[in-house]
């Protein structure tokens, strides 16, 4: 049902209409939708007029338009009503069907008025009293649209940022303006999301929806999202052409908006690859990250498994640093990055414990490489360093990490090297499943005996027996050590 706020396009009104006496207009139906403002008034014998309409306008047929069955002419008046259409006037005595009783009902239920026309008052009369009325209103709304045209001198002379600039273009135009992509997300910050049902099917849709109008804002490419513009109540609203600009506006501010995004990923790669290199000192690193709008508690993850486009769509509302090291994505920003990016389809992502920012990122690199790691072997998208019960009280030294692996695992990983073996995994992957040799051999894609093979071979390399208790906590602690050093996959 389409809503129609009452005198707010221009003076004139269907009620105005019906108090001309020249034109002895007469209600059939849809009488509470009287108030409904008038733009136009205009001829059509179509049964589907609705592509060429703006809204606000009387549509005046002979009769030859209103299909006869009665399902057909309740579908006339509903398209009618949904888009915009002030009244429907049907000439008297001419080419009219029988009007059924569920067309009417129609006319009721949504306050849309049927009027009829006397044969003997021409629809010319009809149309030159609507412009008559609606030529006093033109040079106000004259003085609107050349106000809304120089949005541009504003957004340059007074340095607006996106929401006061579409505040002061609502004001001007006498429209609620919303934008949204084309899957219903923000298109511009500070700019509300309409309701998503009133969106059209595609771009060469008619622009009309029921109180005010909805295209496309143009981007190279394609469209980049819609805007939608509802009449205020209580306001004078300035026309297509204006909402027409105010997309135009809103096509060159998402421009300006993404070249000054690109601008600052590529200052915030650039930072982030020399805190990587550790050659900034932290007080000018916090300068730097503040400018960039990173303060506060700060994490490091290493992310795989997903594209740069899929993951600025799900970071676009968090502030970040972003850097691409062949495959992997580092990312650096506050912690709830660890919520957004948990949501990506086949992302393995690893996130080290908070540090503050500026500091040296030798350690949090470390746990983050660690993390995700372990996030693409087990097949969960988020591993967070330090959840690990045991591994948190490993010392962050790396000289007391690599002693520790070395004293209980230097003779596994030569002879692993030396002989492409899989035995430091093989251990790791039986301890992480309990010791269940079946479960273990199942996820090394090996037979259980194989399996059993290995771990004996390790025990002897080791010098440790792994079923006695205290040799099995000093293997694990040492593997967890070996995993921060990134000497294990």
């Amino acid at each position: 049902m389409a809503d129609h706020n009452p005198a707010e396009l221009t003076r004139l009104s269907v009620e105005d209409l019906l108090s001309f006496p020249a034109l002895q207009l007469r209600v059939l139906a849809g009488e509470s939708g009287l108030r409904r403002s008038v733009s136009w008034a205009h001829v059509s014998e179509l049964e589907d007029p609705t592509p060429w309409l703006l809204g606000a306008e009387v549509i005046m047929t002979t009769g030859l338009a209103v299909p006869r069955a009665a399902a057909r002419q309740r579908a006339y008046l509903e398209r009618l009503d949904d888009a915009g259409v002030s009244a429907l006037a049907l000439s008297a005595q001419l080419h009219t069907p029988p009007l059924h009783r569920s067309f009417l009902l129609a006319a009721e239920e949504r306050g849309m008025p049927v009027l009829e026309v006397p044969l003997a008052v021409p629809f010319i009369a009809v149309a030159q009293e609507v412009a008559a009325a609606v030529r006093e209103d033109e040079g106000e709304r004259l003085g609107a649209q050349l106000q809304v045209f120089g949005a541009l001198r504003w957004l340059a002379a007074e340095s607006l940022d996106t929401p006061a600039l579409f505040r002061r273009l609502e004001q001007l135009s006498g429209y609620e303006v919303f934008l949204c992509t084309p899957q219903g997300r923000p298109l511009l910050p500070g700019v509300p999301v309409p309701d998503l049902s009133v969106l059209p099917d595609s771009v060469d849709a008619p622009p009309t929806i029921p109180g005010g109008f909805a295209l496309p804002v143009p981007a190279p490419g394609g469209p980049a999202g819609f805007l939608v513009a509802f009449e205020r109540a209580g306001a004078r609203p300035a026309g297509f052409a204006v909402v027409q600009h105010i997309a135009t506006v809103a096509a060159l501010q998402l421009a300006r908006v993404r070249h000054e995004r690109e601008t600052l990923r590529r200052e915030g790669a650039e930072t982030l690859a020399e805190l990587l290199q550790d050659v900034l000192d932290p007080a000018a690193a916090r300068r730097r990250l503040l400018r960039l709008s990173i303060q506060g508690e700060t994490v490091l993850l290493v992310l795989r498994g997903v594209g740069d486009e899929q993951l600025l769509h799900h970071l676009d509302e968090y502030p970040h640093l972003l850097l691409n090291r062949g495959d992997d994505r580092y990312l650096l920003g506050a912690p709830e990055l660890g919520a957004a990016v948990a949501g990506i389809h086949g992302v393995a992502a690893g996130m080290s414990r908070p540090f503050p920012p500026g500091e040296s990122l030798r350690v949090a690199q470390r746990e983050a490489l660690w993390a995700v790691s372990k996030a693409a072997e087990s097949g969960r998208s988020l591993i967070r360093y330090g959840s690990d019960t045991t591994g948190r009280w490993l010392p962050d030294d790396p000289a007391v990490l690599g002693a520790l692996v070395e004293h209980v695992l230097g003779e596994v990983l030569r002879y692993d090297a030396a002989h492409d073996s899989q035995l430091l995994v093989s251990v790791r992957t039986w301890m992480e499943r309990d010791r269940r040799t079946e479960v273990a051999a199942e996820a090394l894609h090996v037979h259980p005996n194989t399996l059993a093979y290995r771990l004996r071979r390790f025990a002897a390399l080791t010098g440790r027996d792994l079923g006695s208790t205290e040799a099995f906590a000093e293997v694990w602690l040492a593997l967890r050590a070996a995993g921060q050093l990134g000497l294990t996959d």
